[in-house]
C-alpha cells in the first residue's frame, strides 16, 4: 500500500476515531475525514449529546487500543436504576450481582475528543470540515466538499474506505444509490431534548451519582446520568406528535406546563428548565438496518452507519466499538474476504441488539414502576446471587459479558418463560421455588448456552 493511497475513514465520531487508532497501531497510513468542525476547538453539538454508558464490550475494544484505563477516568460508575414515581417515591434496582458490575456514564463529546487526540498521537491525520459528496469506490476515489473549513472541493485516492459516519452516513447513501446495498430506516416516533441538572450550591450532586435516574410516565420519560463535575445530563423523551408531544411546545407555556405535570419532582433540579425546553433542539431517534455492510473488499460500514439503534439499552457505542474488536480479529487472521466475513459475523448480533433496544424502551417507560415487573426483577436478582455460574439475566449478558447479542436475545425469551413460572402466585421474591428454578434452568436455558459455548463463571 503506497503512502499516496491511505486507508480512509469517513467520520471522526466515537467509532471512527477508535477504528483509526486500531488501524494506525497495525501500521496503516490512516486519514479521517469529518464534516463537522474539530470538537476540540470548542464546538460541540449543543443540546444533542446524550450521555453514553460504556460497558464491557466497549471497554474490551478500548483495551485493544491501549486506551481503556485513561478512558475510564472520564467516566462515572453507575450501579443501578433509580425510579422516580409521580408521588416522588424512589425505588432502586441494582444492575449487576454486586458492585463490581457497573456501567460507566461518559460524556460523548469528552470521549470523542480523547479518542481523536489519541489517534493523532498514533500518526492518524484528520481533515475536519470536509463533507463527502461523491465517490467511485471501484476506482478508489472520493470527493469531499471543504467549503465549511474555507477550502474547496478535494479529491482523495484510497485503497480502503471505512464508513463510520453515523446514522445519516454519506458512505451508505452512496452505496444505496449505486444499488450496492439495501437499507431500511425505521423512525421511532419519539424525539429527545437535552436538559441540565447543575451541581448544588455546595458543588455536590443533587441526585445519587451512581444511579441512572428514570422518571417513567408511559409515552413520556425523563432520564438523567451523572457527569464528573457533579452535574447531570438529563434527557426528555416525548412523541414528536400528539397531546404530549414536542409539537405542543409551539404553544406558549405548554412545554413548562407539560413538564410540571409529568415530572414535578424534577423541576427544582433544573434551574434553567424553561429556557432549555424552548431553545435546545429536538433530536431524532430510529433504527438503521442495511444489507450487506460492505461493497467488495474496498468499502465497509461500521457502527451507526451500518446499524444505528435507539439508545435504550446503552449499547449503540458499545456495539460500534465491538465492531472494531471483531474487525481487528479478522484483519489479524490475514485471510481473504474479511469484509464479507465481518458482515456475516456482526449483522445477526446488530439485528438482535436493535430489537432488544426497542423492547427496552417499552420496559423503561412503561414497566419499570410496575409491581409485577419489580417482583420479577427481584426474583431474577436472587437467581443470579444463588446460581452465578448458571444464570445471568438478559441485561447482564448484554452489559457485562461478551456473549453474542443474538444468544442473549434468545436467552431472554427463555428466561421470560422461567420467570413466568417462578413468579406465579407469589408476591415476595423469597417465596420463589429455587429447586424448581434449578430444574427449569437445566431443562431450558443451559442447552442454549452449551450449544453456543457459553460458560458463566462465578463473580470474580
Amino acid at each position: 500500500m503506497s503512502a499516496a493511497r491511505p486507508v480512509v475513514v469517513v467520520g471522526a465520531g466515537l467509532v471512527g476515531s477508535l477504528l483509526a487508532n486500531l488501524l494506525a497501531r497495525r501500521g496503516h497510513d490512516v486519514c479521517v475525514f469529518e464534516k463537522r468542525p474539530d470538537p476540540r476547538a470548542g464546538g460541540t453539538d449543543g443540546g444533542r449529546s446524550i450521555n453514553l454508558v460504556l460497558t464491557r464490550r466497549g471497554i474490551r475494544a478500548l483495551e485493544r487500543a491501549g486506551l481503556a484505563e485513561r478512558a475510564l477516568r472520564l467516566a462515572v460508575p453507575v450501579r443501578g436504576r433509580m425510579m422516580h414515581a409521580p408521588s416522588g417515591e424512589r425505588t432502586y434496582q441494582p444492575y449487576g450481582r454486586d458492585d463490581t458490575e457497573c456501567n460507566h456514564s461518559v460524556s460523548r463529546s469528552g470521549l470523542n475528543r480523547f479518542l481523536i487526540a489519541s489517534a493523532e498521537r498514533n500518526g492518524v491525520r484528520f481533515r475536519f470540515g470536509a463533507e463527502l459528496r461523491d465517490a467511485d469506490f471501484d476506482a478508489g476515489t472520493l470527493r469531499f466538499d471543504g467549503s465549511a473549513a474555507g477550502a474547496g472541493s478535494v479529491r482523495v485516492a484510497a485503497d480502503i474506505v471505512y464508513g463510520a459516519d453515523g446514522a445519516g452516513s454519506a458512505v451508505r447513501r452512496i452505496l444505496v444509490g449505486r444499488g450496492a446495498i439495501a437499507e431500511r430506516v425505521e423512525p421511532l416516533g419519539h424525539g429527545y431534548k437535552e436538559l441540565t441538572i447543575p451541581p448544588g450550591p455546595d458543588g455536590r450532586p443533587r441526585l445519587e451519582p451512581t444511579a441512572l435516574h428514570i422518571w417513567p410516565r408511559g409515552t413520556t420519560m425523563l432520564m438523567a446520568l451523572a457527569n464528573l463535575d457533579g452535574s447531570f445530563t438529563a434527557t426528555l423523551y416525548l412523541p414528536h406528535r400528539g397531546p404530549e408531544g414536542f409539537e405542543t411546545f409551539e404553544r406558549p407555556g405548554s412545554a413548562l406546563r407539560l413538564f410540571r405535570e409529568r415530572f414535578a419532582d424534577a423541576v427544582p433540579l433544573l434551574p434553567d428548565l424553561e429556557r432549555e425546553l424552548h431553545e435546545n433542539p429536538v433530536g431524532t431517534l430510529g433504527t438503521v438496518r442495511c444489507d450487506p455492510w460492505h461493497a467488495g473488499e474496498r468499502v465497509l460500514l461500521v457502527g451507526d452507519a451500518a446499524h444505528a439503534i435507539v439508545p435504550f439499552f446503552g449499547q449503540g457505542m458499545n456495539s460500534g466499538f465491538e465492531d472494531c474488536t471483531v474487525l481487528g480479529d479478522l484483519l489479524d487472521r490475514g485471510e481473504g474476504g474479511t469484509f464479507a466475513a465481518f458482515t456475516r459475523a456482526r449483522r445477526p448480533d446488530a439485528e438482535a441488539i436493535a430489537d432488544m433496544a426497542l423492547d427496552n424502551f417499552v420496559e423503561m417507560r412503561d414497566r419499570v414502576a410496575d409491581a409485577g415487573f419489580l417482583l420479577r426483577k427481584a426474583v431474577e436478582h436472587r437467581l443470579e446471587q444463588e446460581m452465578p455460574d448458571r444464570y445471568r439475566s438478559r441485561y447482564a449478558l448484554v452489559m457485562y459479558t461478551h456473549v453474542p447479542f443474538r444468544v442473549a436475545q434468545e436467552a431472554g425469551e427463555i428466561q421470560r418463560g422461567i420467570l413466568d413460572i417462578l413468579c406465579a402466585g407469589i408476591d415476595d421474591p423469597e417465596a420463589a421455588d429455587l429447586d424448581r428454578a434449578r430444574a427449569l434452568i437445566g431443562e431450558r436455558l443451559e442447552p442454549l448456552f452449551r450449544a453456543h459455548g457459553v460458560r458463566l463463571g462465578p463473580p470474580a
